[in-house]
């Protein structure tokens, strides 16, 4: 997996679903969902996250979209141009996705050669904010989509990755669950 792996990790959203609550501040085995992201971007060269700055026990970036509030594609558009480095590959992971690990960007980091990139997969099939993709499919002049800032507000990441060839990888274990309510905070916190 040779080149320069840098990440984004969307953790600006409203939590609308827990009552506004911040999901990056949550906690599971004692560090917060925030800290579980940077865990499995431990071999990202650098990591920006899309969110409001705390400390982390990692250098980071952090940025935000403009205007806030977004969603998850103008994130990760925002979390892309705030880095400082042009990596050969982009990681992309949202803050409530804690059984995404290290070994996880590894497999989709190998599963993404021949393709614009790889995510994984939820147990029904369905594409999850866990993922890499070739950087310059985003923007430039291989771009397959480059929004302009100003149509960035609210565009769906599914819209944003149209048209990409993107690579499925099937989860082990529990890594495809995300938090998106109290009730999937109430057994993230009862797992054995």
């Amino acid at each position: 997996m040779p080149g320069t792996f840098s990440a984004v990790v969307l953790a600006g959203g409203t939590g609308a679903r827990l009552d506004g609550a911040d999901k990056s501040s949550l906690e599971h085995d004692g560090r917060t969902l925030l800290e579980h992201c940077l865990a499995a971007l431990v071999d990202a060269h650098e990591v920006v996250v899309v969110g409001t700055a705390v400390p982390t026990s990692r250098p980071v970036t952090f940025t935000r979209e403009d205007p806030a509030g977004g969603g998850p594609a103008a994130g990760l558009l925002a979390g892309r141009d705030a880095l400082i480095l042009t990596p050969d590959l982009l990681g992309v992971l949202a803050v409530d996705m804690p059984h995404v690990s290290a070994a996880t960007f590894r497999r989709l980091r190998e599963a993404s050669p021949g393709a614009d990139g790889a995510f994984l997969a939820d147990t029904d099939g369905r594409r999850q904010l866990a993922g890499v993709l070739d950087p310059a499919r985003l923007a430039g002049r291989e771009a397959v989509v480059a929004p302009r800032p100003e149509d960035r507000h609210g565009l769906s990441v599914r819209t944003l990755l149209d048209g990409l060839d993107l690579a499925l990888l099937a989860p082990e274990g529990r890594e495809a669950t995300d938090v998106d309510t109290w009730d999937d905070v109430r057994d993230l916190r009862t797992e054995p």
